[in-house]
């Protein structure tokens, strides 16, 4: 039983584990990589991050990777008038291309083509079928091709095409079926419905946020319940494909194959030491469309194999992109790689995080993009940090030292005292929203901070305290506390932005061992005898202001 086996495995598999495990999806190589697929990478890729910011010391194991396997992949290669292997070498290449493009700082990049994840999953065939959770049947149904999937009679809709016919389609994913019968191997997916229901009902964490959670136990509890799953496919279908251990007629279902990603880069078929470290997955990060999979037909493999399951599956919803829904026909996919060569990849990973919201649909359109990147990366954070390190203001490139007694007269304005709380709140604030995955919010915490500080400098005017010598002690007071709100700010913001946050932790001269949390939980204003440090002297344009159709007409007009 799930109940009594799974606390005793969840029990063995922490005493021995030690390393913080993070996956995205792999990606199906039918197509080039979108903006949804870039922002899977990027929530995963933040929450490993922070991981790292947030404890120091810890070892952290994040893998990514594609698909490879199916008749779709085939017909695609068909269609590209290419073998499926080079096919897939080439369409895998482009999404290895957006991991290091966008400092996806992932540490293995699994393919399913690759040897080592054939060998996982003809382990996992033989620990399902020995434990008796595999048989052979013949099966009839109807069978939807585009998805690789059967379907029940509660699974479909009847819908009217183009010439008035009536046809039969996946009520999921629109895409239609056709009536199949083949001999197949089944997986005694109904058998773990009282487990799975279990697992959900005792775990709130187990797919966040809380309305996929709802989602999934309604998918569960459908009035036919769970039906056994078809875990193969026959090879005069399916020839490109892994084949069953011990019968090449038939090919391993792609989704048995593709969700065996996760114990591959875990080792689970060569190093059992390995493997112990790592098993379970701490936070795994799927899109909304592949819910079911991972959601059902995961964790019950794990349960048949006698498998911890995941402590985390984090469930995000999907871009539109001008309000519309990506596709092929209307010509509006968003390829990341290119709109980075106008926005930066700092600036779509920021726009990403800052503007996706994982319970609902984010909309995409340049107008925004542009938008929100000129207000908070160039002028907002950009802005400020250009103000108090040039020359003008800081001819000596200097953190000033602090005199207590000035600090103590500006600690009664209103807008310092506003200042120092926002920054005070601010790490505790952002590390229970990156716990969460709430990135949008931790950014926008930050920047609510950002937004006092630019307050708070243009109300203290540091460019006339600087021309009177008296007034001096109060500039350093000014420039201090801004500098100091920078810094703590781009501590947090690294799991976003890291190479933005790292372009002005280098200007303000913190060493790579003092960027950890731990680090933004002592204020430089609150330590006794502050001393001055030096800034490093080079010159810096954080993030240049994206032109706008606006600027062109105003250059235009001016004669620029």
């Amino acid at each position: 039983m799930y109940t009594r086996g799974f606390i005793l495995l969840r029990r063995l598999s922490t005493d021995s584990k030690n390393t913080k495990f993070f996956t995205t999806p792999i990606y199906y190589v039918n197509a080039k990589p979108h903006i949804g697929h870039l922002y899977s990478s990027l929530i995963a890729d933040a929450a490993q991050r922070w991981q790292h910011v947030y404890q120091k010391s810890s070892f952290v194991k994040f893998s990514t990777g594609t698909d490879e396997h199916g008749s779709k992949i085939q017909q695609a290669a068909e269609k590209n008038n290419t073998t499926p292997d080079k096919y897939c070498d080439k369409i895998s290449s482009e999404f290895q291309k957006m991991v290091s493009e966008f400092d996806i700082n992932c540490t293995d990049f699994i393919r399913t083509s690759e040897t080592r994840h054939k060998d996982t999953v003809a382990k996992l065939w033989r620990v399902l079928n020995d434990s008796n959770h595999i048989y052979l049947s013949k099966y009839e149904g109807w069978y939807c091709v585009s998805d690789e999937t059967f379907l029940t009679e509660s699974q479909l809709k009847e819908v009217t095409v183009e010439d008035g016919k009536k046809i039969l389609v996946s009520e999921e994913s629109g895409n239609p079926v056709e009536w199949s019968s083949e001999e197949n191997y089944m997986f005694k997916l109904s058998a773990f419905q009282d487990d799975l229901n279990y697992w959900l009902k005792n775990n709130e964490d187990a797919i966040r946020p809380r309305k996929f959670h709802k989602i999934l136990l309604d998918l569960i509890n459908k009035d036919d319940g769970l039906q056994d799953l078809s875990v193969s496919r026959p090879t005069s279908r399916v020839q490109w494909g892994i084949p069953v251990p011990a019968d090449p007629s038939q090919k391993v279902y792609v989704w048995l194959d593709a969700l065996a990603n996760y114990l591959t880069v875990s080792k689970y078929a060569s190093d059992e030491v390995t493997f112990k470290k790592c098993w379970p997955p701490d936070v795994q990060v799927i899109g909304k469309d592949i819910l079911k999979f991972h959601g059902i037909y995961w964790p019950a493999f794990l349960l048949a194999a006698k498998l911890e399951l995941p402590k985390m599956i984090f469930c995000h919803s999907h871009w539109t992109v001008n309000s519309e829904k990506m596709s092929k026909s209307k010509g509006n996919v968003v390829c990341p790689i290119e709109s980075a060569k106008k926005y930066t990849t700092d600036g779509m990973r920021y726009f990403l995080l800052r503007e996706g919201v994982a319970h609902s649909d984010g909309n995409y359109s340049d107008i925004k993009v542009t938008r929100i990147l000129n207000s908070e990366l160039a002028d907002t954070l950009g802005n400020l940090l250009s103000r108090c390190t040039g020359t003008a203001l800081n001819p000596k490139q200097i953190f000033p030292k602090l005199k207590s007694d000035v600090l103590d007269e500006m600690k009664q304005i209103d807008v310092t005292k506003k200042l120092i709380d926002s920054v005070q709140k601010l790490p505790d604030t952002c590390r229970d929203y990156y716990i969460q995955l709430n990135f949008y919010k931790a950014v926008d915490s930050v920047i609510a901070t950002l937004h006092v500080a630019n307050l708070f400098f243009e109300t203290l005017k540091p460019w006339e305290l600087k021309k009177n010598p008296e007034n001096h002690a109060k500039l350093d007071v000014a420039l201090h506390l801004t500098l100091e709100t920078l810094r703590i700010s781009c501590i947090l913001l690294q799991p976003i932005v890291p190479n933005l946050a790292n372009v002005v932790l280098e200007k303000l001269n913190v060493p790579e061992d003092n960027r950890y949390f731990e680090n933004v939980k002592t204020f430089s204003w609150n330590i006794k005898n502050s001393s001055e440090k030096p800034l490093k002297p080079e010159k810096v344009v954080l993030f240049k202001r994206i032109l706008t159709e606006e600027d062109t007409k105003v250059k235009v007009k001016k004669g620029l």
